[in-house]
């Protein structure tokens, strides 16, 4: 295992390894997955993906990092922070997460996202954790809101990196204050 791990009851998050790029790669071509983040991904587009997730880590010394189940170590997706890159949370702590189908439902993003949270906030000096969607991904924003999270609908914004007539360029941005 890399340099990072932070576990919970039944996950870990860290680094990236060779591993990860088969499953994720996997993951970000199935159209359940990639329906409200944007269009399907082939291999070599993952892979730039998880270099530019890497050197962010290496840069920031955070990012989204890999998920596993604790218990038997499958590949579940990503969860993490980045600096915002886009619309109003561009320089601000960011969280994210993207799960394959077979870990929805399970709880795993909720307590995944929970630990990310717990981990920022003891770990930079943001005084809040921010997060964008399409505002047609209820299942993300149903998440932001069950961690606590407040829907921020001034900073509603388009993407700028979505096509016009896509349905993912509306975003909602959510943020929640330091609690610690």
């Amino acid at each position: 295992m890399g340099e990072f791990a932070l576990q919970t009851e039944r996950l870990i998050l860290r680094d990236w390894e060779e591993r990860d790029l088969e499953p994720f790669a996997a993951m970000c071509a199935d159209p359940r997955v990639m329906e409200t983040l944007g269009p399907v991904m082939d291999a070599t587009a993952v892979a730039a993906l998880i270099e530019r997730v890497k050197a962010i880590a290496a840069e920031y010394g955070h990012t989204f990092w890999a998920l596993e189940r604790r218990e038997d170590g499958a590949f579940l997706g990503w969860c993490g922070l980045i600096r915002g890159q886009d619309g109003p949370i561009q320089g601000k702590a960011e969280i994210g997460w993207r799960l394959a189908h077979h870990a929805w439902g399970r709880g795993y993003a909720r307590e995944a996202a929970q630990a990310t949270l717990d981990w920022g906030f003891h770990h930079l000096e943001d005084d809040a954790i921010w997060a964008i969607t399409a505002a047609i991904n209820h299942r993300s924003w149903g998440l932001m809101e069950r961690l606590g999270m407040t829907r921020r609908p001034e900073l509603a914004f388009d993407h700028p990196r979505v096509e016009e007539a896509s349905a993912l360029k509306p975003h909602v941005t959510y943020s929640i204050g330091r609690t610690i």
